[in-house]
């Protein structure tokens, strides 16, 4: 039996690498000057943007199959969520959790008695709320943390946000090689057909090289524990968080999250932020229980 040559679609790959490289650089160039005043802001801005951009898509996904979520509703508490994180500094909690699910509560239950126009749907319309604002809002939030962590170098959450985005996107690169050209057994063929065992395997050899390098050239205060700890915690979080967005997209029968607005190449938002939104938590919990950083 002949076997086929397994082959990489070029064009998509110029885009996305055109489209990583224009992102790449607006990341790289905030993160130099993390350590300016208005950085935290900026950063702010961007996650915000990301959360209503990613609860839009879950809004949308939602209705594909008949729910009616709010997608106002979800976005403001993610931003209550995110507005936690960066406002919570120094032993300063101006903005507590409670306060942020309790406000969330009035807006999303009590807003549905007078905007949903499909009240027959509240149940899974008002949890698709929720789970849109918890998701985004928790997952980006812990980057905004990240991103304002102070340590004995210079620029410490800036450094880390770079090394959650390097391992990250190392991983996933190597998977899609790895799995383009080795892949045999399917990984979880009920939700992502194309993903492998093999792929996997290549996504944390990528996690595991890119940790490495961020210890050589930016957190060099890791050691090769911290290499191998990371890179396999974040790969694994990652992938993951890759698989629970496909569930998503195979539930509601969509290729892509963007339905409608896309990233040219990258499909939609969560898309590009499932596998970060699950690894920033890990990456947090790993510094502030191994390294002290709160």
């Amino acid at each position: 039996m002949e076997r086929t040559t397994p082959k990489v679609d070029t064009k998509n790959m110029t885009v996305r690498i055109a489209t990583a490289l224009v992102f790449g650089l607006f990341f790289f160039s905030l993160l130099w000057f993390g350590d300016r005043p208005w950085a935290p802001w900026t950063y702010l801005a961007l996650m915000a943007f990301a959360i209503a951009m990613g609860v839009r898509e879950m809004t949308l996904m939602a209705r594909v199959r008949g729910f009616n979520p709010s997608l106002a509703a979800g976005t403001l508490v993610g931003w209550g969520i995110l507005a936690h994180f960066f406002l919570a500094t120094g032993g300063r909690d101006p903005l507590p959790l409670w306060l942020v699910f309790a406000a969330g509560a009035l807006v999303i239950h009590f807003g549905a008695l007078f905007f949903d126009s499909k009240l027959e749907e509240a149940l899974p319309s008002q949890a698709i709320t929720w789970l849109g604002a918890l998701y985004l809002g928790f997952g980006l939030g812990f980057q905004q943390k990240l991103f304002m962590l102070q340590g004995t170098l210079p620029k410490t959450g800036s450094r880390l946000i770079l090394a959650l985005f390097i391992i990250t996107w190392f991983g996933d690169s190597a998977a899609y090689f790895v799995g383009t050209f080795f892949g045999k057994h399917k990984l979880a063929p009920r939700v992502s057909p194309k993903k492998s065992w093999e792929g996997a395997l290549g996504n944390l050899a990528g996690n595991l090289l890119g940790a490495l390098l961020m210890q050589v050239t930016v957190c060099t205060e890791w050691t090769l524990v911290d290499v191998l700890a990371l890179g396999l915690l974040l790969g694994i979080a990652g992938q993951l968080g890759d698989l629970v967005e496909s569930t998503w997209k195979r539930s509601a029968g969509v290729k892509d999250s963007c339905v409608g607005v896309s990233i040219p190449g990258h499909g939609g938002m969560l898309d590009r932020v499932d596998s970060l939104v699950f690894a920033a938590p890990v990456l947090f919990a790993y510094v502030h229980f191994v390294h002290g950083f709160n």
